[in-house]
């Protein structure tokens, strides 16, 4: 079982930043890999940023040069440094973990975490 918790969401101004957290259950190294969405009202969720075990990252060209995904091994935590940030960026941030087991793959979200941006 893998449990995921976000933190670090609030309300910024445009052009702030913000740093989100995703500490995990188990460790990094034992998932294929990790990443961050978001939804907003009326919307599905998207891919923000990816990241594998092996660190290659992957952004949506929204975010590309904004948003920086990086992951700490020893603490268990991967993190979104979400710098320009935009109005159109406000939105609910999910965690996602992704593992394959003997039976398959399987994704783990986590609760989210709200960023609001707005003057």
């Amino acid at each position: 079982q893998v449990q995921l918790v976000e933190s670090g969401g609030g309300l910024v101004q445009p052009g702030g930043s913000l740093r989100l957290s995703c500490a995990t259950s188990v460790s990094i190294f034992s998932l294929n890999g990790m990443g961050w969405y978001r939804q907003s009202p009326g919307k599905q969720r998207a891919l923000v940023a990816t990241i594998t075990s092996s660190g290659s990252t992957n952004y949506a060209d929204s975010v590309k040069g904004r948003f920086t995904i990086s992951g700490d091994n020893a603490k268990k935590t991967v993190y979104l440094q979400m710098n320009s940030l935009k109005p159109e960026d406000t939105a609910v941030y999910y965690c996602n973990a992704y593992r394959t087991y003997s039976s398959g793959p399987f994704n783990y979200w986590g609760q989210g975490t709200q960023v609001t941006v707005s003057s």
